[in-house]
C-alpha cells in the first residue's frame, strides 16, 4: 500500500499533465522526421522551460496562419530566437521546417521518451479494445470467485451454514453479483 502511495504521489509531482495542472505534456510520434531520435509509436514526455536553446528537441503548436496550425510538431531547435521564432528541423530531415515557432509555440522540451508506448496508448484509445479488456477483466473477476464452503462455527448447530448471507464471498464475484441484481443475498 505505502509502494501505491508513493507511486502516486511520484506521479502528482513530476507526470501530472500540463491539462491537471501538472508540469508535464505527452506527444506521440507518428512519423519518421526524428529518427533515429525517435520512432513511431513512441511517448515523447515534455517539460516547459524557461529558455530553450540550440539542440533541444521540442515539442511545438504549428503557429496560427501556418498550413496546419495548431498541430504539434517534434523537432531539434537548429537556430533561431526566441523572439522571433526558432528554426526547427528533424534529425531525418536535409532542410529546417517552414515554421519559426517562438517561446509561446513550444508546449515543452524532450524530457524523455518511452519507446513504443505511444502504441499501447493507441490501442487503449480503441473502444473496441477498451470493451475486450473491460470484458475480459469483468470475466476474470467472476471466474476468480472463491466458490468452496467453509465449516460451519462453533455454536451454529442446526443452521445452515451461511444462511442469510450471500454465497457471493470473493470480491469479483460480489461486484457481478451487484451489477446484475444479487442484492438479497439468498440464492436458491
Amino acid at each position: 500500500m505505502l509502494g501505491l502511495v508513493a507511486v502516486v504521489l511520484a506521479w502528482l509531482v513530476f507526470l501530472r499533465p500540463v491539462w491537471l495542472g501538472g508540469p508535464a505534456g505527452y506527444a506521440v510520434v507518428s512519423g519518421s522526421s526524428m529518427q533515429p531520435t525517435l520512432h513511431v509509436g513512441d511517448l515523447v514526455l515534455t517539460r516547459k522551460q524557461g529558455t530553450y536553446a540550440v539542440g533541444d528537441v521540442v515539442v511545438f503548436r504549428i503557429p496560427e496562419g501556418e498550413p496546419g496550425a495548431g498541430g504539434k510538431v517534434i523537432h531539434r531547435i537548429v537556430g533561431g530566437s526566441a523572439d522571433e521564432g526558432f528554426v526547427v528541423q528533424g534529425d531525418n530531415k536535409n532542410a529546417p521546417d517552414l515554421w519559426h515557432p517562438t517561446k509561446h509555440d513550444i508546449v515543452g522540451k524532450m524530457w524523455f521518451s518511452v519507446p513504443a508506448a505511444g502504441r499501447v496508448l493507441a490501442f487503449l484509445r480503441d473502444p473496441l479494445h477498451l470493451a475486450g479488456l473491460a470484458s475480459g477483466f469483468a470475466v476474470f473477476l467472476v471466474l476468480s470467485g472463491d466458490t468452496d464452503e467453509k465449516r460451519p462455527r462453533k455454536g451454529s448447530r442446526g443452521k445452515r451454514p451461511h444462511a442469510g448471507r450471500s454465497r457471493w464471498r470473493s470480491p469479483g464475484l460480489r461486484l457481478w453479483a451487484y451489477w446484475f441484481g444479487d442484492r438479497g443475498g439468498r440464492h436458491p
